[in-house]
């Protein structure tokens, strides 16, 4: 018996972390005394971290600036953040199905653990630290059968994993972004994801991914 998978992304997907991100840069800003656009920052959420410090650090203090970022988050970001609407219900719906809900993001891990206790979302499993395509490598390990995100990294990742990706149109692309990615099923946000696995588990392809 193959149990059904499916793999979420965090940010913008399962939390809106942009309030504690935001407020993060903000202090990191004021203690390298290095601007950072905080703004602009949480406009772009998805990718590595390294990328953006890259905006505005020296390439030699990337990896310096990356751990002074991840030693504050907990104190600026946590906090601050909140669930995003239907994140717990899609869950609960994955679980209803007799499946597993696994989380699989960017995200250092230790961060995602963080606001995954402190929002009471309680996941399968969280593998952090892969962007885009290597995040193929924990689909393929847990046997993901489908992959929900808000980028169109996550939809690369889903591709290259073979899972089917589910895209919500709440982080920074759009839906028409996201289907020219390749998205297999776009939604508007997580509350549509509960009556969309419905209809997924009761057709024919979704039965087989949740039994065979």
């Amino acid at each position: 018996m193959r149990t059904l998978t499916v793999g979420f992304d965090l940010d913008m997907t399962l939390i809106d972390s942009r309030p504690g991100i935001k407020a993060t840069y903000e202090e990191l800003s004021a203690r390298t005394g290095t601007y950072v656009d905080a703004e602009a920052a949480i406009g772009r959420l998805g990718p590595p971290l390294e990328e953006e410090i890259r905006r505005w650090f020296p390439a030699e203090r990337v990896v310096e600036m990356c751990a002074v970022y991840r030693g504050l988050y907990p104190d600026y970001a946590i906090a601050p953040t909140r669930a995003m609407p239907g994140a717990r219900e899609a869950l609960a719906a994955v679980r209803a199905a007799g499946g597993r809900a696994i989380v699989v993001t960017a995200k250092y891990e230790p961060s995602a653990k963080l606001h995954l206790a402190h929002l009471g979302i309680d996941a399968d499993a969280v593998i952090g630290s892969l962007w885009a395509e290597a995040k193929a490598e924990a689909l393929r390990e847990h046997d993901a059968a489908v992959y929900v995100g808000d980028h169109t990294g996550d939809v690369r990742g889903a591709r290259t994993a073979q899972a089917l990706s589910v895209a919500v149109a709440t982080g920074p692309c759009t839906a028409e972004e996201l289907r020219a990615a390749g998205a297999d099923v776009v939604l508007g946000d997580l509350t549509e994801f509960a009556g969309w696995l419905d209809r997924y588990v009761a057709d024919g392809e979704g039965a087989a991914s949740a039994s065979v």
